[in-house]
């Protein structure tokens, strides 16, 4: 997860573009979003809706067509809001884990702690408000399209000082928390090094500095906690570390 601006907003990976949907009820927002990302030669517009329900329509019917890796979602929307849509897309990898679901990243105009919270529990892999740069909303969908998560800078210290307060007490005790607890206790000691410098924001790059370790090192490092915790990504396992009272605020 990151708590600065997304890296360099240059391609990351050669190959065929990377697939997004533009899902917001203004259509000139998605003109100029749209505008944006096709100059890009690694990005392409490949589908768009005016509201959560006709987004999961189209998102259903694009996965015929090659998919879509990226949706950028609005939060406030007729019909069905973004928070819910993305809750119901991200839930339909659960029950078929087999099933390709594109990364969500949430767009707001609200620089608010309880759109970051919903987005992050409704499985979201990025927060950024629509005023951010150009170029930060591009590095965003390239960062969360290679598996990583993103979070707009503004709201990361707030977000993290505010998960542990919030999201344990206001989520019924259906088992998640000892499963969460369960998956931590699995991890090396290493591990459990990694996963408390991801949640104070460390990259990849930064926490192999701090371990004194290669790059790669760190990467296989994530890969194995996430895939332990069962996290889609960053930004979901650093979650379980506040959870779970692995992380506290201020550390």
């Amino acid at each position: 997860m990151s708590t600065s601006s997304p890296v360099d907003p240059s391609p990351a990976t050669p190959g065929a573009p990377v697939r997004v949907a533009l899902v917001d009820d203004q259509q000139l927002v998605r003109a100029g979003f749209r505008m944006v990302i096709d100059s890009q030669p690694d990005l392409t517009v490949v589908a768009e809706a005016g509201d959560g329900e006709e987004a999961l329509r189209v998102l259903d019917a694009q996965a015929t067509r090659g998919g879509v890796d990226v949706v950028l979602m609005d939060v406030r929307m007729p019909r069905l809001d973004g928070l819910a849509a993305t809750a119901r897309l991200t839930a339909a990898s659960v029950a078929d884990p087999g099933r390709a679901v594109p990364r969500v990243i949430v767009l707001t105009t609200f620089d608010l702690d309880e759109y970051v919270l919903a987005a992050i529990r409704a499985g979201a892999s990025g927060f950024l408000l629509k005023d951010a740069p150009p170029e930060e909303m591009l590095a965003a969908i390239r960062t969360v399209h290679a598996g990583d998560a993103v979070i707009a800078p503004s709201s990361t210290r707030r977000l993290l000082e505010h998960l542990v307060t919030v999201l344990p007490d206001d989520r019924p005790d259906d088992g998640a928390a000892a499963q969460a607890r369960a998956a931590l206790a699995a991890l090396t000691d290493r591990e459990r090094e990694v996963l408390v410098l991801m949640a104070r924001g460390r990259s990849n790059t930064e926490i192999g500095r701090d371990l004194f370790v290669a790059e790669a090192t760190v990467k296989t490092h994530v890969g194995r906690i996430l895939a332990k915790l069962g996290a889609r990504d960053r930004v979901q396992a650093v979650v379980t570390a506040y959870e779970t009272g692995l992380v506290h605020p201020g550390q």
